[in-house]
């Protein structure tokens, strides 16, 4: 277990060890980090948080998700793709990857899962061989709740098996988990593996645009109908976006390889949610009931315990605070 690629240092790292969780002493400050997918919506407040920290950043991003806008002064910026024979070279002098380029259109991973098996598995396996080579010893990695299935109990925690992928976008995640547990075993690649549940937040600008916050803060913004499965009466698990970003750096210091969720640990009804947003517009829009949707979970939020305990993390912003600012970031580019 060690942060180091390639041949052993002869300086021996200090490590640390709280609540079981490895952190080598004097690392997590002033780390040079390189972030795929960095113009994007997580990407761009990931990066927004590292400077803010006191990292040197630099960013890959080919922009077919990304937005130029959202690259944060102060960020190196590469416009590239990670299938690039430049990726080794770019990532040389690192310290650490967080990586964060992927599809993330679950219905369009049912119609083109060869698009998606290409995209988010081939390409995070070129990330691991990349950093390899360029001797950059440490991966975090944005995977996503989906790879628990239909969660056993509630909440979800780390220690719980994964289910069966009803999406090829989930099969994704999980095969690039095991892809970096691999790089792990073998090579002593420090990995982070970070579960998302549903993050929302500014900055979201996807086209089209798949995540139930955005789609209903647009339509109630421009008093349409909100498209609402079930009744809304599915359980979700929404963190927001400032929060998460946090979450992300706040796992730089540890090593060996880690299992985090990434969660508020508050599940709240989709309903809910919909009726927080018309009380913060000051007004009601019609629901436009669209049925049933077949592979939804009914229900799913995170016990973020095992984060809070091996660092400093902590989910700051409640639900409403967080719906208070996405709308009106909305409402001022309306």
């Amino acid at each position: 277990m060690g942060g180091h690629v390639g041949p052993p240092s002869t300086m021996l790292p200090i490590l640390l060890v709280t609540n079981g969780v490895v952190r080598m002493a004097g690392r997590g400050s002033n780390m040079k980090v390189l972030v795929t997918g960095g113009a994007g919506f997580i990407g761009s407040w990931v990066t927004k948080t590292l400077l803010a920290e006191g990292h040197d950043v630099t960013i890959v991003d080919n922009l077919s998700k990304g937005f130029r806008e959202l690259i944060p002064q102060g960020a190196a910026f590469i416009e590239g793709d990670v299938r690039d024979e430049k990726l080794t070279e770019w990532m040389r002098g690192h310290d650490a990857v967080i990586h964060l380029a992927a599809f993330i259109e679950v219905g369009r991973s049912v119609t083109e899962p060869l698009v998606f098996a290409e995209n988010n598995i081939m390409n995070g396996l070129r990330v691991l061989e990349a950093m390899r080579k360029a001797d950059v010893g440490k991966i975090v990695f944005a995977s996503s709740a989906t790879v628990y299935g239909v969660p056993q109990r509630l909440p979800i925690e780390e220690s719980d098996p994964m289910g069966a992928q009803n999406n090829p976008y989930g099969a994704t995640k999980v095969s690039t988990e095991t892809f970096i547990v691999t790089y792990n075993q073998l090579y002593g690649m420090d990995a982070m593996i970070l579960r998302f549940f549903n993050p929302f937040g500014p900055n979201e600008l996807h086209d089209p645009e798949t995540h139930a916050v955005p789609n209903f803060v647009r339509a109630v913004i421009d008093k349409q109908p909100i498209p609402l499965f079930w009744n809304g009466d599915q359980t979700r698990d929404y963190i927001y976006i400032e929060d998460l970003a946090r979450a992300m750096t706040s796992v730089l210091p540890l090593s060996g390889l880690e299992y985090f969720n990434v969660g508020s640990e508050t599940g709240a009804k989709t309903i809910d949610l919909v009726r927080t947003i018309m009380d913060i517009a000051g007004y009601e829009v019609p629901i436009k009931d669209l049925g049933e949707r077949p592979g939804d979970v009914p229900a799913n939020y995170a016990s973020s315990k095992k984060l809070m305990a091996a660092t400093d993390w902590r989910a700051q912003l409640t639900l409403r605070e967080g719906l208070e600012r996405t709308y009106e970031w909305f409402r001022s580019r309306a």
